[in-house]
């Protein structure tokens, strides 16, 4: 077999392979067996029907596809291979000769990973938030953990804001009660806005007992979308009540004997949150400069592909979940189509860009994962996951998704290796020393996106 490569630009190549008729011997053979298997020849027993028999019968030229198609792949392979190429997705093949008992050839053209040079990334420098915790930040801190320990007193008097309501709901839409449109028991704060649009005008000044109707726009259910005319029933108006901000409460709401203690760690926790935020900020950052440092061409099908995985997945995952479609969630953003459309696409290019650079990295930097590091990142994907470790890796592994999240791993590590060399100040002039555990957690959160890798698992051989 003879091969040559001709760059068509710089992520797309064409193969033209020349393949002598003697090395289709074995999947000529095949093609003869695996015909035999499927025909009936009379005279013949099932499997025995000679060769030259087949060719008179079906036609050489059947055999001649049945062995090409058997073969191209491999042929493709070693082309592929002995290029040194890296491609992206299937290949586009067009035999452009076959001669029985002389020659096959073909061309493949395909997308190809682009050749990156990167360059000193040494002196990237950026600006991230201070991390200031203010006493107003723990006052509300400590406020809403006092929310969370509030209790509810009936009283016999007109709904207010802040007020537990027990309500009844009865939904109709063009004038008939929908199956799912019922709910007896429901417990709202007014003002939470965890119902329906314009059910707090609604109950506020009924007092138990009262009823009113009003139009919403139902958020879920089998009427999603759709203008309905909601009845409400008040059953119980409650008063909530916070408990006194003291050491009792600390001692309820906490492992603290004192509010003091309670205010310190909240404090503690929020300069935690704070330094975890100003280390993902660092990262984000830091790969957008190192981005801005490098060229980075872009196979325009997989960027296409990318684009329609992202658009799939908000519209049949995140926004089905959420009883929203498409153009509901732009109204609701304040977008416009084309605005949706410009995001999404610079979304991808990001993602792939990222990746390509990251994954250079990673062999300049000659970067190796280990089973512990796979292990943890492992626990932490099913933990966001909502799955148990074992459910987890018991789905990667049954889809073939190691090697996704090895380079997930590895690509984390090569930003960890940037973020290091980096200086990263914050708006107070300090230069950060950025944790390494923090580092590995964000990088590699901020690595995730493998859209390419996911092209070459499709690659063909």
């Amino acid at each position: 077999m003879k091969s040559a490569v001709e760059t068509l630009n710089p992520t797309r190549v064409r193969l033209t392979v020349e393949v002598p008729f003697e090395e289709l011997k074995d999947s000529l053979d095949a093609a003869y067996k695996k015909i035999n298997q499927q025909v009936t020849v009379k005279g013949f027993r099932k499997g025995k029907v000679p060769a030259r028999v087949i060719d008179q019968r079906f036609g050489r030229g059947a055999v001649l596809e049945e062995a090409v198609n058997d073969a191209l792949p491999k042929f493709y392979t070693d082309a592929v291979n002995e290029a040194e190429l890296s491609p992206l997705g299937q290949p586009e093949v067009d035999i452009t000769e076959l001669k029985d008992g002389e020659t096959l050839n073909f061309t493949a053209e395909v997308d190809i990973r682009p050749a990156i040079e990167i360059p000193d990334f040494s002196g990237i420098e950026v600006e991230v938030d201070a991390v200031e915790v203010t006493d107003e930040d723990v006052d509300k801190a400590v406020e809403e953990l006092r929310e969370r320990f509030a209790s509810t007193a009936p009283v016999e008097r007109a709904a207010e804001d802040g007020d537990v309501v027990t309500i009844d709901l009865e939904a109709k839409v063009d004038g008939e009660v929908l199956e799912d449109g019922v709910a007896n028991g429901v417990s709202y704060t007014i003002g939470s806005g965890e119902l329906l649009d314009g059910i707090d005008d609604a109950v506020k000044g009924l007092e138990a007992g009262g009823e009113a109707t009003f139009t919403s726009e139902l958020k879920g259910g089998s009427a999603a979308g759709k203008e309905a005319e909601v009845t409400v029933k008040v059953t119980q108006v409650a008063k909530r009540e916070l408990p006194e901000l003291d050491d009792e409460f600390a001692q309820l709401a906490s492992e603290f004997d004192t509010l003091e203690e309670l205010r310190a760690d909240s404090r503690k926790r929020l300069e935690n949150m704070k330094q975890y935020d100003q280390a993902t900020q660092a990262q984000e950052r830091v790969l957008e400069k190192l981005l801005e440092l490098v060229e980075v061409p872009v196979p325009e099908k997989l960027l296409e592909d990318e684009i329609n995985t992202r658009k799939h997945n908000l519209e049949h995952h995140q926004l089905g979940q959420m009883g929203l479609d498409l153009a509901k969630y732009l109204e609701i953003q304040g977008k416009s189509e084309e605005e949706f459309e410009t995001e999404t696409r610079e979304a991808a290019v990001k993602g792939i860009k990222t990746q390509f650079v990251l994954d250079e990295l990673v062999k300049q930097e000659k970067l190796n994962v280990n089973q512990e590091e796979l292990t943890e990142h492992l626990m932490r994907r099913a933990a966001s996951s909502g799955m148990s470790p074992d459910q987890f890796a018991q789905a990667v592994v049954e889809g073939g998704q190691v090697p996704l999240l090895v380079g997930e791993v590895a690509r984390g590590k090569a930003l960890a290796v940037v973020v290091e060399k980096a200086t990263v100040k914050d708006t107070n002039g300090e230069i950060i020393d950025l944790d390494d555990e923090e580092d590995e957690e964000t990088t590699e959160a901020s690595a995730e996106e493998t859209p390419a890798e996911s092209a070459e698992e499709k690659t063909e051989g």
